[in-house]
């Protein structure tokens, strides 16, 4: 069953569908923090993940670190995301219209009116929701740390 079909199923079923997005290059603390979070707003979580080339060209040539297979695998893995879905767009505009969720999640470090996707999510009456975070972590900081260790 492909991603669009799982989605269906979970509609049909009358579940509450929660999306959100990122690189989620090393994952952390934050992100897993965050991700709980923001499972807690429906029944289903989807991850819209950025692919490699997204990354690239959003934080640099350096990065991703690890490639988007292992950054799937490992969101797979959280008992708080039920589906990731790599997307190659520099932003989930795409993906949120073809799965119009109940709910779209963003970190706290994003306002609503600058949320890609929330006036669509808006216009069906679904909800945008920002969660403000808790670790003063990030990818950036860790790669930076481990920098300057070696």
């Amino acid at each position: 069953m492909d991603w669009k079909d799982k989605v269906k199923k979970w509609k049909k079923e009358g579940k509450k569908i929660v999306f959100t997005n990122g690189c989620f290059d090393i994952i952390h603390a934050g992100h897993v923090d965050y991700l709980e979070k923001a499972k807690s707003f429906g029944d289903v979580l989807i991850v819209g993940l950025n692919s490699d080339e997204s990354v690239r060209r959003i934080k640099g040539k350096d990065r991703p670190v690890n490639i988007q297979e292992h950054r799937k695998r490992v969101l797979e893995a959280l008992k708080s995301v039920d589906l990731v879905v790599i997307f190659e767009e520099d932003t989930p505009e795409r993906l949120i219209k073809q799965i119009k969720p109940d709910v779209l999640v963003k970190g706290g470090d994003w306002s609503v009116e600058n949320i890609v996707g929330a006036d669509f999510v808006m216009s069906y009456g679904g909800k945008v929701v920002t969660i403000d975070f808790v670790y003063d972590i990030s990818t950036t900081k860790i790669i930076e740390k481990a920098r300057k260790t070696n």
